[in-house]
């Protein structure tokens, strides 16, 4: 089953990567747009940057079917970082020296949004990422934004929440060495111990690590409540099946990188009682109900939270994009950029999007817990004043 899911995703990336070149022709000499796309589409985390470019391109797709702008199509670019915060930066040379972008939908990854975000900020490109969630990302610079939720929100819900409502008060964590990971967990246990609990022991791997034995060996012997693990899908598939080999039988919580539905093909029955935080669940929607449709009708498999995100970001862009021309005749990238920051109830798929005045997503995070394979929503929550909140 894995195996033939990964081989639909490819085949339809490579569909996607001729089909754009080809769009790049017809359009030449023309006064059109290019925006760019930049996230992993090989390696072990691929399906993250295969999901969301997918999501690019059915926005755009759809984008240029109604018209395009002023019956000019948009080009979309696709450059794969591998995860790679260097192979990244080459992409964003690419796509802003030769391909001359005048946005960029992207990236995906923590390290790569870091990188790429100093460059777009220094050149004055636009970026949205739809999955970039270390809190101080939108602090580059405002030519920075995101359609995700900030590691700052997660981080304080994610240690009051495990405190108050799960009542735990002694954790483990087993993080990953980069900013994603890392992120979430400084803020999760910087929330959790001012509250009063404790991190027992913080254990560490690398991005591609495939045993995790050692680690797992010396968290049971730290006998925590409960084990934090905020990674990547790949990771968390093989430290959950590890832990059980172990005869670790400790609850484990996780984060939005856990919304990746390949974790179940992956991690199988070992998902089962997870408790994660994620995007909060929004009331269904035309808009969502659409676009779940036509993903599931053009990929055959179903968007992640984060293509979801990358739908909404990309359609902000194309938005502003024909707003800039139609009042100016080009595509300042100034302009672009003013326009993006002036998105106001934007009716997106993950509902009404806001940006706050730094680019950062104006949200709230959402709990959820997996029944075998199925995750069963728990509630909406915020924090303020330092004060866990439900909202529904």
């Amino acid at each position: 089953m894995k195996k033939k899911i990964l081989l639909m995703l490819v085949l339809a990336l490579v569909g996607s990567l001729a089909v754009f070149a080809g769009g790049s022709k017809e359009s030449a000499g023309s006064a059109a747009a290019t925006i760019g796309f930049i996230g992993p589409l090989t390696g072990d985390n691929a399906n993250y940057g295969i999901l969301t470019s997918q999501a690019a391109r059915l926005a755009v797709e759809q984008f240029n079917a109604k018209g395009g702008i002023a019956g000019t199509p948009v080009t979309l670019r696709l450059e794969d970082s591998e995860g790679n915060a260097e192979k990244a930066l080459a992409a964003i040379e690419k796509l802003s020296g030769t391909d001359k972008i005048v946005a960029l939908a992207g990236p995906v990854f923590t390290g790569e949004s870091f990188a790429v975000g100093e460059r777009v900020q220094n050149e004055g490109i636009a970026m949205i990422s739809p999955s970039a969630t270390h809190k101080d990302i939108t602090a580059i610079g405002n030519y920075v934004f995101r359609t995700v939720v900030s590691d700052g929100l997660q981080g304080e819900v994610a240690g009051n929440y495990f405190y108050e409502v799960l009542g735990y008060r002694n954790i483990a964590v087993l993080y990953a060495k980069n900013d994603y990971s890392q992120g979430l967990y400084e803020g999760m246990s910087a929330s959790f111990v001012a509250r009063g609990g404790k991190i027992v022991i913080a254990e560490t791997l690398m991005v591609g690590d495939k045993d995790f034995k050692t680690q797992l060996t010396k968290i049971r012997a730290a006998n925590p409540e409960a084990i934090y693990i905020p990674n990547y899908t790949a990771e968390m598939a093989q430290i959950l099946e590890q832990a059980n080999q172990l005869g670790i039988t400790v609850p484990f919580l996780s984060c939005d990188g856990f919304s990746d539905p390949a974790i179940y093909d992956l991690a199988g029955n070992f998902t089962h009682g997870v408790i994660y935080l994620g995007p909060a669940k929004v009331a269904q929607n035309e808009v969502y109900d659409k676009f779940l449709a036509d993903y599931q009708a053009k990929w055959g498999v179903g968007p992640d939270s984060f293509a979801t995100n990358m739908f909404d970001g990309t359609n902000i862009i194309l938005n502003a994009l024909k707003s800039v021309h139609a009042a100016t005749g080009g595509f300042d990238r100034a302009k672009v950029r003013d326009a993006i920051a002036a998105t106001k109830d934007y009716i997106g798929a993950n509902g009404v999007i806001n940006f706050a005045e730094n680019g950062d997503l104006v949200a709230y995070q959402g709990v959820y817990k997996v029944n075998g394979k199925t995750p069963e929503y728990l509630g909406t929550y915020t924090v303020e004043n330092g004060k866990l909140i439900k909202l529904d």
